[in-house]
């Protein structure tokens, strides 16, 4: 597959330079960088040196990266629909790691982001597999899940389609590294700001919020409420998601167990941690796994389950290169095998 990444110079580029380079059927042909165009990608990322010697090109120049199978964009918001447009029909996919395709409803996404949506009738599902795999199969675009979102809907998914808690009774407590927040400089992710420090943002007004919310409902089968917010925490990478959840009457632990291992027995990259266990944000580091543990609070009646993910992994680049093998028949975990790295 020919793979070019648009917008290589951000965290999410980056990452993709690291997992495709163990890709066995992955050519990266072309990278970009509008603020960097002309620049070796490893003088930016040293880390790669030797790995890549690769030059940026603009991402103006549209006739080389229709030479892709594949385009990733890794880039705000805004960027994805109008390159989609182009490169689709010249028989391009496109994954984007935005929020462009991420909302079935249209309306929901220009509330939330504050920009037109000009792509119509646009062939795009949703970029996380364990729940859409099917629908990726057909697609021509992807829109790939949230960082947050992940973590949030692969921990309730199981105990809503067992119709086993209340869906309007949703919290959500999701904890972020500090590279969930991007590469470039804001006051708020300086060293001196963030060490030693904990704080929530965002706080009943994320854009994570509706996206978990549409996909839940999905889910469901009936519309879900949830109350979101959203931590930064002093480290790189990961997040940890707390949710808590109203059970409904009569429903057991067993129920709870059995809701968890009927849906993800088969699924590569969740891993059920179990009953009374907490999984920390360590044993994912740098992989594409979920870790979910969960625990009945007798004395409330609400069930809390705990996700742990990589946010650059799971949740952006390595959940992008899971889609990337559905659309092209390939075993989900090919390039994607990196055990969790530890301490």
């Amino acid at each position: 597959m020919k793979v070019s990444i648009v917008g290589a110079t951000g965290y999410t580029g980056a990452e993709l330079l690291r997992i495709l380079h163990n890709h066995p059927q992955a050519e990266i042909i072309h990278i970009t960088s509008e603020s960097s165009t002309g620049t070796e990608i490893a003088s930016i990322y040293p880390h790669l040196t030797a790995i890549y010697d690769k030059k940026l090109i603009s991402m103006q120049e549209e006739e080389k990266l229709a030479e892709s199978d594949v385009v990733f964009v890794g880039l705000p918001h805004g960027h994805a629909m109008k390159l989609a447009q182009k490169l689709v029909p010249q028989g391009v996919k496109v994954i984007d790691l935005g929020a462009d395709y991420r909302f079935s409803d249209k309306k929901i996404y220009e509330k939330w982001y504050k920009v037109e949506h000009t792509h119509e009738n646009a062939n795009s599902a949703y970029g996380l597999p364990e729940l859409y795999r099917n629908q990726i199969k057909k697609a021509d675009i992807i829109g790939n899940a949230g960082c947050h979102c992940t973590a949030a809907i692969l921990a309730l998914t199981p105990l809503l389609k067992a119709k086993l808690i209340e869906p309007k009774s949703i919290v959500v407590d999701s904890k972020s590294g500090i590279s969930g927040a991007g590469r470039s400089l804001k006051l708020s992710s300086h060293f001196t700001e963030m060490y030693d420090n904990l704080t929530a943002y965002s706080v009943a007004g994320h854009r994570h919020m509706p996206e978990i919310e549409e996909v839940l409902t999905d889910m469901a089968g009936e519309n879900t409420l949830i109350t979101f917010v959203p931590h930064l925490i002093p480290m790189a990478r990961g997040i940890l998601s707390t949710s808590y959840s109203a059970l409904k009457p009569g429903v057991t632990m067993d129920d709870i167990d059995a809701a968890f291992y009927d849906l993800y027995k088969d699924e590569y990259f969740v891993r059920l941690a179990g009953r009374g266990v907490s999984p920390a944000t360590k044993h994912v580091r740098g992989s594409n796994f979920c870790n979910i543990g969960w625990q009945l609070d007798q004395h409330s009646g609400r069930v809390i389950v705990m996700s742990v993910i990589d946010n650059l992994v799971k949740g952006s680049s390595g959940q992008a290169v899971q889609s990337l093998n559905i659309l092209f028949g390939l075993e989900e975990h090919v390039g994607l095998e990196q055990a969790p790295l530890y301490p």
